[in-house]
C-alpha cells in the first residue's frame, strides 16, 4: 500500500454476516434515526444533536451523503434484515492519522443488549481490513463508556497506550482512549 496516499472510503451497498446486515441510510429512514438517536445515552456518548428531532434526522443524513461523496465517511444502518435500522456503525479517515480508519458505532435503546454492536463492528471491521487496507482500524472511546469498551473487547480490540485524544462535543470536552485492533 502507498503509505501517503490519503484513504478513500468507497461505501459498499450492504455487508452481510454475524446475523447483521449493513446498508446505507436512506430517505425512509429518517423516523427510525430519531428513535435511535433522541436518547439520553445516545446524547451522552455521541456528538449527534440533542434532542435529535426529524430536523436533526435531515441534517444528519445529509451529512452522511456528502462525507460519503467526498470519501471521508461511511455510516450503515445496523439491521437484522435489511430493513428496520436497530443502530449504526461509522468509517471514517482518523483525524489523527489520515492512514488509519476509524470506527463509531451506536445502536438504539430499543435493541440493546441483543449484542448488535459487537456483530456490526466485527462486520465493519474485517470489511475495512480486506478492502480499505488501512495502517490500522481505531476505536476512540471515552473510559467511562463501560458497554463500549467491552464491544472493542470482544471484537479483538486492545486498548493502546496512546495519549488520550481530546475532542469537542457539543461545547463539551471529552476525553478517548484510543483501541486498535488486534494483528
Amino acid at each position: 500500500m502507498d503509505t501517503n496516499r490519503p484513504l478513500t472510503l468507497v461505501p459498499p451497498v450492504r455487508l452481510e454476516g454475524y446475523g447483521v446486515r449493513l446498508r446505507e441510510w436512506s430517505e425512509a429512514d429518517l423516523a427510525d434515526l430519531v428513535a435511535l438517536y433522541d436518547d439520553p445515552e445516545m446524547a451522552r456518548w455521541t456528538p449527534v444533536a440533542s434532542p435529535f428531532d426529524l430536523d436533526a434526522a435531515r441534517a444528519y443524513l445529509a451529512g452522511a451523503r456528502e462525507g460519503r461523496a467526498e470519501g471521508r465517511r461511511i455510516q450503515l444502518a445496523v439491521t437484522t434484515d435489511g430493513g428496520l435500522p436497530r443502530g449504526e456503525v461509522l468509517l471514517f479517515r482518523s483525524g489523527a492519522d489520515e492512514q488509519d480508519v476509524e470506527l463509531a458505532y451506536g445502536v438504539g435503546p430499543a435493541h440493546r443488549g441483543q449484542g448488535l454492536a459487537g456483530r456490526a463492528v466485527r462486520l465493519a471491521a474485517e470489511h475495512t481490513v480486506r478492502e480499505i487496507r488501512p495502517r490500522r482500524v481505531v476505536l476512540r472511546i471515552d473510559a467511562a463508556n463501560v458497554a463500549s469498551e467491552a464491544v472493542a473487547r470482544a471484537c479483538a480490540f486492545e486498548l493502546t497506550d496512546e495519549p488520550p485524544v481530546r475532542r469537542v462535543s457539543r461545547g463539551r470536552e471529552v476525553v478517548l482512549r484510543t483501541w486498535r485492533l488486534r494483528p
